[in-house]
């Protein structure tokens, strides 16, 4: 590295202890990581969070919100990141003819500035001051990989392939696997033929409800689709020789933790000091105990790639950051009648037990609620032989409105739980439902955002402390 590149870096990072050091003591910039598995509602939250901050009538629980004299979007610090696109997502969910808006593909970023007034008795002589909110959403896929990074290709290999059985697409993967001469010379049409069917599996097992889906950069591979660096799939341990198709898998593997996982937990996911990870409680017990033993392992391994805990003032001043809230959030709650809401939120505590009290732990401050973004349903009652039964009453995409009782979840979350744990094939004694419905017409009044449930709370949570 010559001289003038060192008193580049020099100046970078001062440039940066200065904007950390201004950020801290003058205009506190809170970076609030978004993430969830698929079709958990990443868009869905950002857009319907920042809607109902802008326009703060149907925010009754947060702090601090009757202080809050302006808030409004900002170009955001990060002008390489894509601009989280906040006005068309709103436009789809509350248009004249609303829909679901495009999923998490990459990580994008979003800003919005308060005016606070401060509170207290001096409140009135310090003035107006100035909170920031970065909101940074990536797919969840990729949160996974992190826990790639403390493992080797053997260690990888091994722990992918004891998962395989029952999964879809594993035995096409697997034919694929024996099919191919492992030991023999790296040719790059036969790597394919065994990364195709790899990546294909994991699609069929996403598809099919399963969590722990890695490498995540394979289900959304962006501008790398069809790079080496996403062309390899585990294989059996083995002494593979130089050039052999086994040796070439592993080195490409250490590139992926190289080249795609380190850049990602260093330009985006190490500066986040607040997370939201939205679980898709209610689709994991729909598609059965395999599926909900999946996401409390993968929730659990997710943990890992946090670093919780409050950092000291210097820490702060030099830029470093942890994790100081997660909120575990179990999204669709307006799928069912608020009277099983406590249940839903029961299930989420012990499903997220052991990747919550590990974060407690460390000193972080986390909570478990169950919420809709939007919402899209109205509560309902219907007849069922002689009895009432709690519903919920939706539009389909076809625009029909239709009523789902999804059945009763249990009181007790062991009843699900020990199950999964046990391997279990299907629920013994129950059947759950789940109804794909569209976002409902909403006309919205001066001052309000997007109707919700709990959105409110969930805010509060993480920002209420800030305001």
């Amino acid at each position: 590295m010559g001289i003038t590149e060192i008193a580049d870096d020099i100046g970078r990072s001062i440039e940066g202890l200065g904007s950390s050091v201004s950020e801290a003591l003058f205009e506190p910039v809170i970076r609030l990581g978004v993430t969830g598995l698929s079709r958990a509602g990443k868009t869905v939250f950002i857009t319907s969070l920042v809607a109902n901050l802008l326009d703060r009538g149907r925010m009754p629980a947060l702090t601090g919100a009757d202080r809050i004299r302006a808030a409004y979007l900002k170009p955001q610090p990060d002008d390489t990141v894509p601009r989280f696109d906040y006005e068309d997502h709103l436009a789809d969910l509350t248009g004249p003819n609303p829909q679901w808006p495009d999923g998490t593909r990459a990580v994008s970023e979003l800003r919005l500035s308060f005016r606070v007034s401060s509170g207290g008795l001096l409140g009135g002589l310090r003035g107006l001051r100035t909170v920031h909110l970065d909101i940074v959403d990536y797919p969840g896929e990729w949160l996974l990989d992190l826990g790639l990074i403390e493992q080797d290709f053997e260690e990888w290999s091994t722990g992918v392939l004891d998962r395989l059985p029952g999964r879809p697409g594993a035995d096409e993967f697997l034919a694929a696997l024996d099919e191919a001469d492992l030991y023999a010379p790296f040719t790059e049409p036969n790597a394919r033929v065994i990364a195709e069917a790899f990546t294909a599996h994991l699609h069929a097992s996403r598809e099919a409800g399963f969590s722990d889906c890695s490498p995540g950069r394979f289900l959304l591979p962006g501008e790398m689709a069809g790079s080496p660096v996403l062309t390899f799939a585990p294989v059996p341990p083995g002494k593979y020789p130089r050039d052999s198709i086994g040796r070439e898998f592993a080195r490409r593997f250490d590139a992926y933790k190289r080249e795609v996982i380190k850049p990602f937990f260093q330009d985006h996911f190490a500066r986040i000091d607040r997370q939201v990870v939205l679980v898709d409680v209610l689709g994991a017990i729909h598609a059965g105990p395999a599926a909900l033993e999946d996401l409390r392992q993968s929730m659990a391994n997710i943990l890992g790639a946090f670093r919780p805990g409050v950092p000291g003032f210097l820490m702060t001043l030099m830029g470093v950051k942890r994790v100081e809230k997660i909120l575990f959030a179990a999204t669709k709650a307006d799928h069912l009648h608020h009277a099983q809401h406590a249940k839903l939120t029961a299930i989420t505590e012990a499903l997220l037990r052991e990747a919550k009290d590990r974060a407690d732990f460390a000193g972080a401050q986390t909570t478990a609620m169950s919420l809709a973004s939007l919402r899209t349903t109205s509560e309902d009652m219907i007849p069922h032989e002689g009895d009432e039964l709690p519903a919920v009453r939706g539009r389909l995409a076809d625009g029909r409105s239709v009523a789902l009782y999804p059945g009763d979840l249990p009181s007790d979350p062991a009843q699900l739980l020990a199950p999964a744990r046990e391997g279990a094939e299907s629920w013994l004694d129950a059947d759950f439902g789940l109804m794909n419905f569209a976002p409902a017409p909403v006309s919205l009044r001066p001052g309000e955002g997007p109707p919700h449930i709990r959105l409110d709370r969930a805010a509060d949570f993480l920002l209420g402390d800030k305001l």
